[in-house]
């Protein structure tokens, strides 16, 4: 409690001459772990993860203050997660790495067991990559600005959220490339604009011009800057450059500012366009916003280009991540003829492969030889 002169009435009337005044309370600590969080720049996402594991954590332990816990409590969360939840290995470790980062970051306590504790071993998952005719399907089923984005995905090796914040000043016509601002670990890279989305883009951009102009006209137009931009540049938030190039249908108004602004298309709204459109094609197999970057990937590998230029594109930091799309070359399986197709003389089918329907329909009945007739003597 903070001490402080009494007002001059409470000193005629003979009350206490020292005034208490009460003192701010403490910070709670999930503020202590989003202070902490944003203190060094890490991702949004990255503190709602943190703080959900953080919240689990304690609750899992009848609300005791982590303070009050150590190396026991944390293998029991642990262990809980992956015998009672199933949970997979990343999803154990990435709330093993919110605890560690609460316990030294947050708490500031020289706790040597956190590294004693055993991590979950991430098995090796390939990703799922379709045929270029399947790619062409798919996009085919959408229609306008999804057909657009998706088609960027698969041309650009775009991850979703990078498609979704693209601005107008990161598309460069010219040089037909795109900027990638603050992708995956805050880093920037240039990546290649198709020419054949390059049309379909400067028609679009015109309408969002169109947009923007009328927002202007209704006293709007305004849009989220990165970081501390806005205190420097306080009317960069309407200017033409710093646009979403996908913007959201609908406007809203931010509180803190009172300006109404336009958020980014919602991924979502992708994502289920992609998945209607993969059902449509009839492709049996899972289809999402992502399959798009992998396909881009390992296609670029399939017409020769060099591993270090496909990391360079995708932005891997460690090209291990970008060898696991070399799964899918002709040098692995694809490219090995099975013994059975020797021994009962199949033709080999193209090396594009198809949806299945398709490959049903093209395959005869002559593969296998026919059954043989049962007679008396074969039994």
């Amino acid at each position: 409690m903070k001490t402080g002169t009494a007002p001059r009435w409470r000193q005629r009337c003979g009350c206490p001459t020292a005034l208490i005044v009460p003192s701010a309370p403490p910070p709670r600590l999930l503020d202590l772990v989003r202070g902490a969080v944003r203190l060094r720049h890490l991702s949004c996402r990255t503190e709602k993860a943190y703080v959900g594991w953080i919240r689990r954590f304690i609750l899992f332990h009848a609300k005791r203050h982590p303070i009050e816990m150590g190396p026991a409590e944390i293998t029991r969360f642990l262990s809980a997660l992956a015998t009672e939840r199933n949970v997979s290995a990343s999803t154990q470790n990435q709330a093993l790495a919110a605890l560690l980062f609460l316990y030294r970051d947050v708490l500031d306590r020289d706790v040597p067991w956190l590294d004693e504790l055993v991590r979950a071993r991430r098995p090796t998952r390939l990703p799922v990559v379709l045929s270029r005719d399947e790619v062409g399907v798919v996009i085919r089923e959408l229609q306008g600005v999804h057909r657009l984005m998706a088609t960027l995905l698969y041309g650009a090796g775009l991850r979703l959220l990078e498609c979704a914040r693209l601005r107008v000043k990161d598309v460069d016509f010219g040089r037909s490339q795109i900027t990638v601002r603050g992708g995956k670990g805050d880093r920037d890279r240039l990546t290649v604009l198709p020419a054949t989305a390059q049309a379909p883009l400067a028609r679009h951009l015109l309408r969002v011009r169109h947009l923007h102009e009328a927002d202007l006209r209704a006293g709007a137009g305004w849009v989220e800057l990165p970081t501390a931009l806005a205190g420097k540049y306080p009317h960069a938030g309407r200017e033409w450059v710093w646009q979403w190039v996908f913007p959201a249908t609908r406007g809203y108004l931010h509180r803190e500012t009172g300006q109404q602004r336009r958020h980014h298309l919602h991924e979502s709204v992708l994502q289920r366009a992609v998945r209607g459109a993969a059902q449509r094609a009839a492709i049996p197999k899972r289809v999402t916003c992502r399959t798009f970057r992998h396909s881009f990937a390992t296609h670029l590998l399939e017409d020769g280009y060099d591993i270090r230029t496909v990391q360079t594109l995708l932005g891997h930091t460690d090209v291990r991540t970008t060898m696991i799309y070399t799964h899918v070359l002709n040098r692995g399986p694809a490219g090995v003829r099975s013994p059975a197709d020797v021994v009962f003389g199949a033709v080999t089918q193209s090396s594009e492969p198809r949806g299945y329907l398709d490959h049903a329909r093209s395959v005869t009945t002559t593969s296998l030889p026919p059954p043989r007739a049962i007679t008396k003597e074969s039994r």
